[in-house]
């Protein structure tokens, strides 16, 4: 078939993408959820004028992004005057950022060693980075220490770790935060739609692909009192936005349901990699950890073709850790933990998997591994 009309380039028939496999991959992006194509199909018709006009269009366009911002601010807890619609997640960290930067006249961002690489970019080289635990939790005593340096213009911590899951102490960290006088950014990527939000913060950052919105939308909420300057114009995307809030919720309307039941898939998971393939460690919390997510390290791996084998096998899964021709580095947040930096593979769960998709991924991994590790003369 060929590609959207008027692009004129061949892409693949839909049947055949269907046939691919099992997705394994949606801490990196949630599949589209169907609400949020009906949504985006909706406002098109009626969202496509330029809402910071007066006309009767644009104050159409104006109605469906007030309501949309209101329906993502209800789901976060916050006014829906302190939230705003940004050009996705790495967007709404780096307005977060420089926001803060401008409006304190300082540089200094503190944040744990295992943030997202957005945060690291934003704080650049005016970053301190603060040590976590082999489970990969931040150290509260250095982040306390780290915020208490008068040059400091903000710390940042994650609500939960989107390579092996772990959920950070974002509440007490914003008690010292607070205690020092330093606003605190919490990039809540992975949580929102998902799991319960900390409270405390004083930005907080999200994706909406990561909840199955569309790709290019992200959120900054900045609680009132908080010293922020909008450092530029943000997007008008009203169909997009519009999307993003009806997908968030419909996902947190079944978080509390689909919590429990990924939970298990992924218990089923810890524990049958651990018993089935040797010279195996299973990364992250196995407590304080987010219900989709788990993380394990085969020894005598090579990460990359261990995922190319997965994906011949029909499982979509990513590494933490393999070396990728755009960065040459191992993972950082692996590193950061002190576990093992290579033959990594994050499984990643969303509403669509079943348990025989879990079943049937159990069944071919050992064997799997096995033959990479003959391929690699191990």
């Amino acid at each position: 078939m060929r590609g959207p009309p008027g692009l004129g380039w061949q892409c693949p028939a839909h049947d055949s993408v269907a046939r691919v496999g099992v997705y394994f991959d949606a801490a990196t992006a949630m599949p589209p959820h169907p609400v949020a194509r009906q949504a985006f199909l909706a406002a098109l018709d009626d969202g496509w004028a330029d809402p910071g006009r007066l006309y009767n269009p644009a104050r159409r366009s104006r109605q469906l992004l007030d309501a949309a911002r209101a329906a993502v601010a209800e789901v976060l807890g916050t006014r829906p005057d302190e939230l705003h619609f940004t050009a996705g997640g790495t967007d709404a960290v780096r307005r977060a950022v420089e926001g803060v930067r401008r409006a304190r006249g300082l540089r200094r961002v503190v944040h744990s060693a295992v943030e997202h690489s957005a945060v690291i970019k934003a704080a650049g080289d005016a970053a301190v980075a603060v040590p976590v635990s082999l489970t990969g939790r931040v150290d509260l005593a250095a982040l306390e220490s780290a915020v208490g340096s008068p040059e400091v213009a903000m710390a940042a911590l994650q609500s939960a770790n989107h390579e092996v899951g772990t959920v950070q102490p974002v509440e007490a960290a914003a008690r010292l935060c607070a205690a020092a006088g330093v606003p605190l950014l919490v990039d809540a990527a992975q949580s929102i739609g998902r799991a319960p939000l900390p409270t405390g913060w004083s930005l907080l950052a999200g994706s909406a692909r990561k909840w199955g919105g569309p790709a290019g939308v992200g959120v900054l909420a900045v609680r009132k009192g908080t010293r922020w300057e909008q450092p530029w114009e943000p997007p008008a995307d009203v169909p997009s936005a519009v999307a993003a809030a009806a997908a968030l919720r419909a996902v947190h309307a079944a978080a509390a349901a689909e919590s429990a039941r990924l939970s298990a898939l992924v218990e089923r998971i810890r524990a049958t990699v651990a018993a089935t393939v040797p010279d195996v460690e299973v990364v992250g919390d196995p407590d304080e950890r987010l219900p989709h997510i788990v993380t394990f390290s085969c020894l005598y791996v090579d990460g990359e073709v261990l995922l190319h084998a997965l994906d011949r096998a029909g499982f979509a899964v990513s590494s933490g850790s393999a070396c990728t021709a755009d960065t040459l580095q191992p993972s950082h947040v692996l590193a950061a933990m002190g576990v093992l930096t290579h033959g990594n593979v994050r499984v990643s769960l969303h509403g669509g998997v079943s348990a025989e998709d879990v079943d049937r991924f159990l069944a071919v991994l050992p064997g799997l591994v096995a033959d990479v590790r003959a391929e690699l003369g191990m």
